[in-house]
């Protein structure tokens, strides 16, 4: 499977804002972002005003990031959000906050994204009592997502489970009962990235 091998800080740094892509670290002042808050590279320090085309590719390559997804899966993201009713920014955002590895990580089970997709791909998930080791498997309204019963007594979950986070309002479950559900689909309201999605249409669109 194809992925992202390089330094994961090295693309905040890129993207000039904090990603959030190595949990806890990024809270720290090991945070390469907050001891260098410039884009990598021997000019990164003297970048010119980006153009309108460099403003909406930086905008799409900042989301790619922040949702851990290749080149190839956006583009059939934005397709298939594309030929959905309703606003495509918005749709392809819930398509992405649908992914399995995105709900862990909302639910609780992970300090980040990739960490979550890592837990996932190692298969330590249940949905709707059905093993799921793929991290972009697309969960549906009312599918129910728990840890596998042999996975529960590990540290890790046990420091999930004594470390809750505030679920947003399209999932419900207890992450210190080690399930989860989705109620609805996510609003734009509830998604909270900081990305514009009308620059990604504006891109795919020329």
């Amino acid at each position: 499977m194809a992925r992202y091998t390089g330094a994961t800080c090295r693309q905040c740094r890129r993207e000039g804002m904090k990603l959030f892509l190595k949990g806890d670290r990024c809270y720290t002042d090991k945070c390469a972002f907050a001891r260098r808050g410039y884009a990598p590279g021997q000019h990164g320090k003297s970048r010119k005003k980006l153009s309108n085309y460099g403003l909406q590719l930086r905008e799409k390559q900042k989301t790619r990031r922040i949702y851990g997804v290749l080149e190839g899966q956006f583009r059939r993201y934005y397709e298939k959000a594309d030929k959905m009713r309703g606003i495509t920014g918005e749709n392809l955002l819930k398509l992405l906050e649908m992914r399995l590895d995105n709900v862990i990580y909302r639910l609780g089970f992970g300090t980040s994204r990739n960490e979550a997709r890592q837990l996932v791909n190692h298969g330590h998930f249940l949905v709707n009592g059905k093993k799921v080791d793929i991290a972009s498997y697309k969960v549906s309204v009312n599918d129910v997502i728990g840890v596998r019963e042999k996975s529960r007594g590990t540290e890790k979950f046990k420091m999930f489970a004594e470390n809750p986070k505030t679920l947003p309002n399209w999932l419900g479950g207890s992450v210190e009962n080690f399930e989860g559900k989705v109620v609805a689909e996510p609003s734009r309201e509830d998604i909270d990235v900081s990305v514009n999605e009308t620059l990604i249409v504006e891109l795919y669109s020329k």
